[in-house]
């Protein structure tokens, strides 16, 4: 199974390299979004105190607002590893389905590579484009904290080995359950239009019950508690402790990560089962 698996996986990424304007438009979105959504949203909670607050008041507000970063900008950027992680698995699914449609799908259920070759290849190709787009993200937006026009990413704690660790394990997993999730709804369905229905389904509430973009500050309660549960969140979470510190959170990163690992193990087991009922050979 190792041989058809990497066989199936150069396959994979060859398509991808070989596809140039799916890099460029993967790069492109979160450039556009760091550059305009960040900085066009970028709060200030200086203009919304009374006049005449000290500038200690306000930075405490701000620390609390923003859960420990040191502006919206650098809330927002962490945020945006787990929104990259969500929006560019979307496709993964979609692809499949349109190689069922061209027939390419069911040449390569011909071969002798087994199911769990066929759907492994494409795991591991599709989880790790989020992957890299999230640290294409993370370097962008630490980049523009150094031209003075921008908003940036401004790290205002040491991040030593077990830091780089909890922030790569955070992504990593991320970035598979979603993979997972996506190419699962993709082996299931067949017709494109409820593909995306089902995903924009999942998509919108898993993000907006995040606090991937939002201010933690200005969720209500209800809001606060459920994005605690939110794999997004956790994945956040883990990253923004690292990067601003644990003050604000009432757990450390490995709690976190093992309810963010718990997530992805939960649907990879789901996966599991569906795909190989899916693609059990028709007798």
């Amino acid at each position: 199974m190792l041989r058809e698996l990497g066989a199936l996986t150069r396959r994979e990424f060859i398509k991808i390299v070989r596809n140039p304007q799916a890099i460029f438009t993967s790069l492109f979105l979160p450039l556009v979004y760091l550059l305009l959504f960040g900085n066009g949203f970028n709060l200030n909670i200086a203009s919304y105190a009374p006049p005449g607050t000290p500038p200690s008041v306000i930075e405490a507000l701000t620390l609390a607002f923003f859960r420990g970063a040191p502006n919206y900008y650098s809330y927002f950027s962490a945020g945006m590893v787990g929104f990259v992680a969500v929006t560019s698995t979307l496709f993964i699914g979609a692809n499949v389905i349109f190689d069922k449609l061209f027939g390419i799908f069911k040449r390569v259920r011909g071969t002798p590579a087994p199911s769990a070759a066929v759907f492994g290849a494409r795991l591991i190709a599709g989880a790790f484009q989020p992957i890299v787009l999230a640290f294409f993200v993370l370097g962008l937006a630490l980049l523009f904290g150094h031209l003075p026009p921008l908003n940036g990413l401004h790290i205002t704690q040491s991040i030593g080995v077990v830091g780089a660790f909890e922030i790569l394990l955070a992504i990593v997993l991320v970035s598979l359950m979603f993979a997972t999730a996506f190419l699962t709804i993709g082996i299931l369905l067949e017709v494109p239009q409820i593909y995306f229905a089902v995903v924009n389904l999942i998509n919108l509430p898993v993000l907006l019950t995040s606090d991937a973009l939002y201010p933690w500050g200005s969720m209500p309660p209800w809001l606060q508690t459920a994005s605690q549960y939110n794999p997004v969140s956790l994945c956040v979470n883990v990253l923004r402790e690292n990067f601003f510190g644990a003050s604000y959170y009432p757990y450390g990163p490995g709690v976190y990560l093992l309810g963010l690992l718990a997530w992805t193990g939960v649907l990879v087991a789901i996966a599991i089962v569906l795909v190989r009922r899916a693609l059990r050979p028709v007798e």
